[in-house]
């Protein structure tokens, strides 16, 4: 009843020319745009096109397992590695005799000796028994003047 009254009262307002407020409306829920309208009829159009699929038209076959069998010489290797794997875990300790190593002094080659007095003649060289000389260029190199005059005469 309120609903009425309240309709009434804005219909005798409207009538009577009162001042209304200008209001600016927003769309809350707005349309889609084309590109996802079209995205929908394509993603409609591949599901109605899956759930209407025949499984009748497609062709049975058979599938084909192929298991590479191994070779004889793989397989007689892998027994020899297995072998000799269960041969070295299963080895008893108690059969090895006790020894003891002995080191051996190794000579050095020719090639080591004659290294060493080379390199032993270069570090203990007397430079005094050395003469002196000054050296002389025979072909000096051109200073800055005789190139530019060079590049004039040029």
């Amino acid at each position: 009843m309120a609903d009425q009254r309240l309709s009434a009262d804005l219909s005798s307002e409207i009538q009577k020319g009162a001042a209304l407020k200008h209001v600016e409306t927003t769309e809350k829920n707005p349309l889609p745009d084309k590109d996802t309208i079209s995205s929908e009829k394509s993603q409609q159009a591949v599901l109605s096109d899956v759930e209407g699929f025949k499984k009748g038209q497609l062709k049975t076959t058979e599938t084909q397992e192929k298991n590479v069998l191994p070779s004889g010489d793989d397989l007689k290797q892998e027994k020899t590695h297995e072998t000799m794997l269960s041969g070295v875990e299963g080895f008893n300790k108690g059969q090895l005799k006790n020894a003891q190593t002995q080191e051996k002094v190794v000579l050095p080659s020719k090639e080591d000796l004659q290294q060493e007095r080379v390199i032993s003649g270069v570090e203990h060289f007397d430079k005094s028994g050395l003469k002196h000389t000054e050296t002389v260029e025979k072909n000096p190199l051109p200073t800055k003047d005789v190139i530019a005059q060079e590049k004039q005469q040029a």
